[in-house]
């Protein structure tokens, strides 16, 4: 199926794997590939996304920020509770011996660098980046979505139909909610109804 892809649909997938990576995520989902699209070489989606206040920068400023705002979320809580681990009470701890807010004031570890200033010892993997069933099925549904206009290839654009068409709560976060998916459907078959 990635035969037939554009040159800009494959480089929004490889940039969402470079995306997902540079986050530290563990696999590629939907939301890296809007990201991989709103960074993307094509114009027509770029401004479709920027019209709707969508672009690179704001993607992944929100996706840092979700995945540094809150390291434990409360199932994880109520995991370490089941074994005895209270995390207000560790918290407390901490701020008596090391002074209040002392983990909001921690700064992580600098990664110690490779040879060529890449991450070594642990640092980052430039290994495979696995795809979740929800981007799969995103990248099937573009080929679908190119089917039904009757397009022989797969162009950026139909891969944005298919994250419109199976977004993920997080992608309709970022996309402005559900008016917003709705607008940008339509912007995104007004583009490809001009091209065509």
């Amino acid at each position: 199926m990635f035969e037939r892809f554009t040159k800009a649909a494959r480089y929004a997938v490889v940039m969402a794997q470079e995306e997902a990576r540079m986050l530290g995520a563990p696999n590629i989902d939907v939301e890296h590939l809007l990201l991989g699209l709103a960074a993307g070489p094509d114009d027509g989606i770029r401004k479709v996304l920027a019209s709707g206040g969508i672009t690179a920068a704001t993607i992944r400023e929100s996706l840092s920020r979700k995945r540094s705002a809150e390291p434990l979320g409360e199932e994880d809580a109520a995991a370490l509770r089941s074994i005895g681990i209270d995390l207000d009470a560790v918290r407390e701890s901490l701020d008596a011996t090391f002074g209040a807010d002392a983990l909001d004031r921690a700064a992580a570890p600098e990664k110690p660098r490779g040879r060529f200033g890449f991450g070594g010892n642990g640092g980052t993997n430039f290994g495979h980046i696995p795809f979740t069933k929800a981007a799969k099925k995103v990248l099937e549904l573009s080929l679908r979505e190119a089917i039904t206009r009757s397009d022989n290839r797969i162009e950026a654009a139909h891969v944005l139909l298919g994250v419109l068409r199976a977004p993920t709560p997080r992608t309709v976060e970022l996309l402005g909610g559900d008016e917003g998916v709705e607008g940008i459907r339509r912007a995104v078959h007004d583009l490809l109804d001009r091209a065509a």
